[in-house]
């Protein structure tokens, strides 16, 4: 959904999350590779690595938890929608707008305030894998889950400018 009266601040949350979107792509890309390079190793060749089979899970953390943002935007989320596919435009706009500042920026909003000690933790720490020879990176992917929450919570917010406009309209015809 986009508006032509969209202020700068929608286009850019709109524009990073698209950014981020077309580096996950490459980094899906990259995670099968990898996870393909595992399976042959190990069934064709008997070896295996821990630190390539967590940089598989490291990557997966990536994809899921900094692509979530672009599918809110992309409206791919999974929801039940027997009722939602026969509203109008506006019935439409107005559910999602209550669920954003309802349900999605609280929920994602207490995930930043309960994440932060954690990661700051990890990040004290420098935490690494509790495997031997896993990756020292512990705290740069606990550092996703902050990240999750605030490109999510821009998006709900930049989606809800945009509804809100939806509604806006329908006032004025």
């Amino acid at each position: 959904m986009t508006c032509p009266s969209a202020p700068p601040v929608c286009d850019f949350i709109d524009r990073t999350n698209r950014r981020l979107c077309d580096l996950i792509s490459w980094l899906t890309l990259l995670m099968v590779l990898i996870v393909f390079t595992i399976v042959l190793l190990r069934y064709g060749f008997n070896l295996g690595w821990i630190a390539m089979q967590e940089s598989a899970m490291y990557l997966h953390a990536i994809v899921f938890m900094l692509g979530a943002a672009h599918t809110l935007k992309a409206d791919g989320h999974v929801r039940v929608d027997i009722f939602y596919r026969r509203m109008s435009a506006r019935g439409r706009a107005r559910v999602d707008m209550l669920g954003a500042l309802l349900l999605l920026v609280p929920v994602n909003l207490f995930i930043l305030a309960m994440s932060w000690d954690y990661v700051l933790n990890s990040w004290m720490l420098l935490e690494d894998s509790p495997e031997a020879g896993g990756l020292p990176l512990v705290f740069l992917l606990k550092s996703l889950i902050p990240l999750f929450s605030i490109t999510m919570t821009l998006q709900a917010l930049a989606q809800t400018y945009l509804h809100w406009q939806t509604l806006r309209k329908g006032r004025k015809n």
